[in-house]
């Protein structure tokens, strides 16, 4: 896609709605995502979990969680655990997990074995603990950006219209 086309296709959603975005927008998040620099798409996805359109940053965060392969979850469990340390182990429901773990990096094995309902509490705990987990999430999954499109149609309309504020200077 050259640029003019793609700046044509950011255009359209400069004041676009998450609650109503285009019926193209998978597509066109796909086509974007493979010429954007990683930082933009990283600030789109950290806007668009901090969104009030979108679902809590936890709930996000387990739909892209139950939707990745065993080394991205691994990957993002491994940053929730070393935003908030070890302590985010022994809290409440996830100290089963502690257990599983003994005290190691999480593998892609035991990352398997977590259910999404446990990352969204880890994910609402780590954000309270350490609000920068949002940015450090969203640079992680901006390297998997066929992964994000899972989140639906609302967070990828917020998401480009990100990248549309930004491609204008």
């Amino acid at each position: 896609m050259g640029l003019s086309n793609l700046l044509n296709v950011l255009e359209q959603y400069r004041n676009v709605s998450p609650a109503n975005p285009p019926q193209s927008v998978h597509q066109d998040f796909e086509h974007v995502a493979q010429n954007a620099p990683q930082g933009s798409l990283a600030g789109g996805l950290s806007q668009a979990f901090q969104s009030d359109q979108t679902p809590p940053f936890g709930q996000m965060l387990g739909t892209l969680f139950s939707n990745s392969n065993g080394q991205q979850k691994a990957g993002i469990l491994n940053q929730l655990i070393s935003s908030v340390g070890p302590s985010l182990l022994t809290s409440g429901a996830l100290g089963g997990l502690a257990g599983m773990l003994h005290g190691g990096q999480v593998t892609p094995e035991q990352a398997q074995q977590v259910p999404p309902e446990v990352v969204q509490q880890m994910a609402d705990h780590a954000q309270r603990q350490n609000p920068s987990i949002v940015d450090q999430a969203s640079q992680f999954y901006s390297q998997h950006p066929k992964l994000v499109q899972a989140l639906g149609a609302g967070a990828l309309a917020l998401i480009m219209s990100h990248l549309s504020q930004r491609s204008r200077g």
